[in-house]
């Protein structure tokens, strides 16, 4: 995403949208530091929407003794005081030419109402929505991609599993492999040398090696993560994930297209081959009874009971 420019900014209103804290605080981030490059005194405030009484927003976007240009975040707009509503429209339709206000709302439907005015009343939206994993790969190449560096699914995949879904973690694994690499490629090699050591990537190497027959491998991968101490539940879980990632696989209409398909199985494009070498090898029974296995087994791990599994369990 390109940085933002003040002269974009300042007399206008940014709505953010959902419930993603990172993306709806990178935005604000890249506002105010667009703002202070051109004016480095420029008065920075914020407040909460249940704060925003008759005659607030006025004030606090009127330019103060010290300062031409503010920037001004009202969070959790869904909590805007109903007689505050008519004035803050009023507002976004016309406002201060040295304010960039900022609007957060934190999701749900609540507020829905006032988000439509909103803009309708020329707020400029900027969605911060959570993502699903299967999601993640290809925000992670967009983020290389910003930084400079151009990755393949594959690449932003293995970050994924090696850092997990922790969209902030993954921005600065992001920044630290560009930087290190200095220009040259960024491989899956290089990704599993920094954080090949997680507990994540060693369950889904454990669980990859099992679903694929490979016994030997699965038993040292094993070996290896009970010398590492790693807890059980990361085995189990993605010993249990991987076979309803096969299932879902197994299931899905014949004929779609790779991105359809994937949205389908909930998984990457990449992972698409691999599970269609996977499901080769096993049979409608022989899936449900593994499947049936690793749900006992990760409930054993957690000390739960199985109340179920296969469809009705979401495979």
């Amino acid at each position: 995403m390109a940085a933002p420019r003040a002269s974009d900014l300042l007399g206008t209103t940014t709505l953010i949208t959902g419930s993603n804290e990172f993306l709806a605080e990178r935005t604000i981030a890249a506002a105010r530091s667009a703002i202070r490059a051109v004016d480095a005194d420029a008065d920075m405030s914020e407040l909460a929407a249940a704060e925003l009484g008759p005659g607030a927003l006025v004030e606090i976007s009127s330019p103060s003794l010290f300062a031409t240009r503010r920037s001004v975040v009202v969070r959790a707009i869904e909590d805007v005081p109903d007689d505050t509503a008519p004035e803050l429209l009023s507002y976004v339709e016309s406002p201060a030419p040295d304010v960039h206000l900022v609007l957060h709302h934190t999701g749900g439907v609540k507020g829905k109402a006032l988000l439509d005015k909103l803009r309708k009343a020329g707020a400029v939206e900027v969605k911060a929505l959570a993502l699903k994993k299967w999601e993640l790969p290809r925000w992670v190449v967009a983020e290389f991609a910003s930084s400079g560096a151009k990755v393949g699914e594959s690449v932003a995949a293995a970050l994924v599993d090696g850092v997990g879904d922790d969209m902030r973690a993954l921005a600065a694994a992001v920044d630290q492999l560009v930087a290190d690499a200095a220009g040259e490629p960024v491989t899956v090699e290089l990704v599993r040398r920094y954080f090949g050591g997680r507990a994540e990537v060693k369950g889904f190497a454990i669980a990859d090696a099992a679903i694929d027959g490979n016994q030997a491998e699965a038993l040292e991968q094993l070996r290896w993560a009970f010398g590492s101490r790693v807890d059980s539940v990361l085995i189990t879980s993605a010993v249990a994930t991987g076979l309803r990632s096969v299932a879902r696989y197994s299931a899905a209409p014949r004929g779609l297209r790779e991105a359809d398909l994937a949205r389908e199985v909930g998984v990457p494009t990449w992972k698409l081959r691999s599970l269609a070498a996977q499901s080769r090898g096993w049979s409608p029974r022989g899936l449900a009874m593994a499947i049936q296995a690793a749900a006992q087994a990760d409930a054993d791990v957690k000390e739960q009971p199985v109340t179920g599994c296969g469809r009705a369990n979401g495979w």
